[in-house]
């Protein structure tokens, strides 16, 4: 096996594992250390050792001794503490549970991303956590996906693992009105993890398959479970809609290719019928949300059998719908690019014009590409190059920087779709 694809089979058992040692021990802080230790022992030792025949078996047994070891080890520090301090030992370490069989079929990943959205926690900290822990996104690629300064997300994430603990929640599902009052963060994490993988946030590659699959994986796991929510099946066809269209989006360099320019031919139809009729069917039975408008929307774009033929009114009038129904920066700027669309480029600038005041988005990358794009169809090249070039320094994108210093350096600007992908 080449680094490569040991490097992809870690990162998929890594959750899987974690939520075997909480539900087993219950401390998430120490757990995800001894995960650590374990994934570190296995990347040194599998490339010689060959992989186990029960490679998460292997992983658990590893990170539980490594846990027990961690436990004993404080445990034996605060004793001498106490003993030189001449007081008793205030022993609040967590006792090891016995071990029990190796469940080798057992996937607690939903699980755990349940016991990630706890009532404990605030929301922004549910979904920092649930990335972190099950989406395997750095600190980084977290605090971007906020919209916030890396040094903001750290302690979040921190401060969320040691209020678990200190809840003392149990590792299982829970049901009825919890269940629900839950839902709405793991969809949210679950959408995030998702476009984290579809359009990578840093990094040579525009896509990360590992991170888009689990997402998907775990939306159809939630689906199954809640097979009548509407936004469960909204957010499963909004995902399914998009990453139809991954083949497509790079061409033989790895380099970006806007939506207007992709071979439709290769979008995969399967994907795509089994998310239109997902949608469909959630929209005629279920009280409409978010992720039914964006699924919508993503099936109107790949509906068209050429980009000349996009719906964009249609388009207008459900981005106008999702900006009432759950107001976003994000939403803002798609809805501009269809009015755009709609009722010519300087109508969409006019509408930018309301974010320049947002503090989440004033400084971000998409604003000035969407600009930049508005600015080109309304005839204004030297703005519009200038813009693309402010978005190409404000992201850590490989792929979408090459795209926008493409775009920029073109001595004749033409038409392109930036922020439809």
């Amino acid at each position: 096996m080449n680094a490569e694809d040991l490097s992809e089979l870690l990162r998929e058992l890594a959750p899987r594992v974690l939520g075997s040692l909480i539900r087993r021990y219950h401390d998430f802080d120490t757990c995800e250390d001894a995960l650590q230790e374990a994934l570190l022992a296995a990347a040194n030792q599998w490339p010689a050792d060959g992989v186990p025949e029960s490679p998460r078996g292997w992983l658990v047994t590893v990170a539980s001794r490594r846990f027990v070891d961690q436990v004993r080890g404080e445990r034996a520090r605060r004793h001498r503490e106490a003993f030189f301090a001449g007081r008793e030992p205030a022993d609040a370490m967590v006792q090891p549970a016995p071990d029990e069989p190796d469940h080798r079929d057992r996937d607690d990943t939903l699980t755990l991303l349940f016991m990630c959205c706890h009532p404990a926690l605030a929301p922004a900290s549910r979904i920092a956590l649930t990335l972190r822990a099950v989406g395997g996104l750095t600190t980084a690629e977290i605090a971007r996906a906020f919209l916030v300064p890396e040094a903001t997300m750290a302690p979040r994430i921190s401060r969320a693992k040691q209020r678990i603990r200190a809840s003392g929640a149990t590792f299982g599902l829970s049901g009825g009105r919890e269940y629900a009052e839950r839902l709405s963060a793991v969809l949210h994490v679950l959408y995030l993890i998702f476009n984290e993988g579809y359009t990578a946030s840093s990094g040579p590659d525009l896509y990360r398959s590992d991170l888009a699959d689990e997402a998907i994986r775990l939306t159809r796991a939630m689906h199954r479970r809640l097979p009548g929510d509407g936004e469960v099946a909204g957010l499963l066809a909004l995902m399914l809609l998009t990453d139809a269209r991954r083949a497509a989006r790079t061409d033989a360099d790895g380099g970006l290719v806007p939506l207007d320019e992709q071979d439709r031919g290769r979008w995969d139809a399967g994907m795509i019928e089994e998310g239109t009729r997902l949608v469909t069917d959630s929209m005629l039975r279920s009280p409409l949300g978010p992720y039914q408008l964006q699924a919508a929307i993503a099936a109107l774009h790949v509906a068209a059998p050429r980009a000349e033929d996009t719906d964009w009114r249609q388009i207008r009038f459900l981005y106008r719908v999702l900006c009432r129904i759950a107001p976003n920066p994000m939403a803002t700027l798609n809805h501009a690019v269809a009015v755009a669309m709609t009722d010519g480029p300087h109508a969409g600038l006019a509408m930018l014009s309301q974010l320049a005041d947002d503090g989440r988005m004033a400084r971000h990358h998409r604003l000035a590409g969407v600009r930049a794009h508005l600015l080109e169809l309304a005839g204004d090249a030297p703005a519009a190059r200038e813009n693309y070039l402010i978005a190409a320094r404000g992201t850590t994108s490989a792929p979408e920087q090459r795209y926008l210093r493409d775009r920029a350096d073109r001595r004749t600007l033409t038409h392109s779709t930036l922020t439809s992908r």
